[in-house]
């Protein structure tokens, strides 16, 4: 399936983080790396997963979700900055998983979560950016979460520690790797309005998505049996 065609169908707009490792990205010792990611709409059937690198269509992985858990799939599309992956599951798995959705969605639209939300490390609604390096050259780049003194980022590029570089506008320098990515101090804390505002604005280098996408429904009213979601 189409990215085109899965925005027409019904889906929860949700963002759940985790990470994934492509079949062909090695680091220098050879082995698979790991990379940071989140949905952005999700179905008992596909997802929508913005990343950093995003594959060839017909890759097979095995992402791991905080509210999904393990799920195995294969990307069916991809474009810029994000790929759609075709969800295994047998029926009962796609029931739990509309259940979840259910659940997800509902917490979004509760007053509480959203004042914690608030208190906790800055999510951009837009994770993708670019960093630029000392040399002026610049490398796409997926944001896992920012606070007033730093980024944590995902990228192909792993710089070493101690790199100058910007993540979008704010300028520091890597102190460490994770995981899934690496850690960037910036030079100087920012205010948290100055965040939101640094981090607002859409990078340029990402595709608009298609046009009046499908609306979200009720979860529970997904015939999880049916292969096409429908």
């Amino acid at each position: 399936m189409s990215v085109k065609e899965f925005l027409k169908q019904r889906a929860v707009n949700v963002v759940v983080s985790g990470h994934y490792v492509l079949p062909h990205s090695l680091d220098p010792q050879g082995r698979p790396r790991s990379f940071a990611c989140r949905t952005s709409r999700v179905s008992p059937f596909r997802m929508m997963v913005d990343a950093p690198v995003t594959g060839r269509i017909g890759d097979r992985l095995m992402p791991y979700f905080g509210d999904f858990g393990q799920l195995e799939g294969r990307i069916s599309d991809v474009q810029s900055g994000e790929f759609l992956l075709e969800l295994s599951m047998t029926g009962i798995m796609r029931r739990k998983m509309a259940d979840k959705l259910a659940w997800l969605e509902q917490m979004q639209k509760d007053i509480r979560v959203q004042d914690v939300r608030k208190q906790a490390r800055i999510i951009p609604a837009n994770p993708h950016a670019l960093l630029t390096l000392a040399d002026g050259s610049t490398r796409e780049c997926f944001v896992i979460d920012v606070s007033v003194s730093g980024a944590a980022v995902s990228a192909e590029l792993q710089p070493e520690i101690g790199t100058p570089l910007a993540v979008g506008a704010c300028i520091g320098r890597v102190v460490r790797h994770l995981a899934s990515g690496f850690a960037v101090q910036f030079v100087e804390p920012l205010s948290r309005i100055d965040l939101e505002r640094r981090f607002a604005q859409p990078s340029s280098y990402r595709p608009a998505t298609a046009q009046n996408p499908a609306q979200n429904p009720a979860p529970d009213t997904w015939t999880a049996d049916h292969p096409d979601g429908a």
